[in-house]
């Protein structure tokens, strides 16, 4: 087993529970911009999607002043993001021991709300959100953004995320890549991941 010296997370659907919090709100989008109404299932093909992909693959045309709303939406959407089951445990037993880093396709306004805020971020070095990067997911820019700022080669990095671009950024990369089963809402394609898990606790036996 490989000694990894670093582990990083991406958010939604790995650390956080955000789906039906994102989705919903993006059902109303689609009906407002596109006078279509979507089923839950349908929408959630865009799960693993970065937002502002997201708008691209609607063809939105005025995207930033529609994305801006769906966020609005996802912040007034009166179930918050939790905490996965067992997250919180894993990131207090790396504590002091691996350094734990982020890599979201998040913005960093949200990031402060659903990391920072909640006193998550208290356990990550390295954070790179959207602003940071001007390629993103399945693009492999973040996770080699985020690789140097931690300082240390890629073969001692592992990354943990729940969706294809996840999967394809680590491979364009050459990082080795955990699959989170958990909130993953299909693993086609990805069978070949580096690690299987079933549940965040898992993380800490590639320790």
């Amino acid at each position: 087993m490989k000694k990894y010296k670093a582990i990083i997370y991406d958010i939604d659907g790995t650390v956080l529970d955000t789906l039906k919090m994102n989705m919903v709100p993006l059902k109303k989008i689609i009906e407002e911009e596109l006078g279509q109404t979507w089923t839950y299932q349908e929408v959630l093909k865009y799960a693993s999607y970065p937002g502002m992909k997201v708008m691209e693959e609607l063809q939105i045309e005025n995207k930033e002043e529609v994305y801006t709303r769906w966020v609005e939406y996802v912040n007034n959407y009166p179930d918050k993001a939790q905490i996965y089951p067992g997250m919180l445990e894993v990131f207090q037993a790396l504590q002091g021991n691996v350094v734990q880093a982020v890599m979201t396709s998040k913005k960093r306004a949200q990031y402060q709300i659903d990391m920072v805020e909640q006193g998550y971020d208290d356990y990550i070095s390295v954070s790179i959100v959207s602003e940071d990067t001007k390629l993103h997911k399945p693009d492999p820019q973040p996770i080699l953004a985020c690789i140097q700022a931690l300082g240390l080669p890629k073969e001692e990095v592992i990354y943990i995320g729940d969706a294809y671009s996840d999967y394809l950024c680590c491979h364009k990369a050459g990082v080795d890549f955990g699959l989170a089963l958990w909130g993953a809402i299909d693993k086609e394609g990805m069978e070949d991941s580096t690690y299987l898990l079933e549940n965040p606790t898992d993380i800490l036996n590639i320790f």
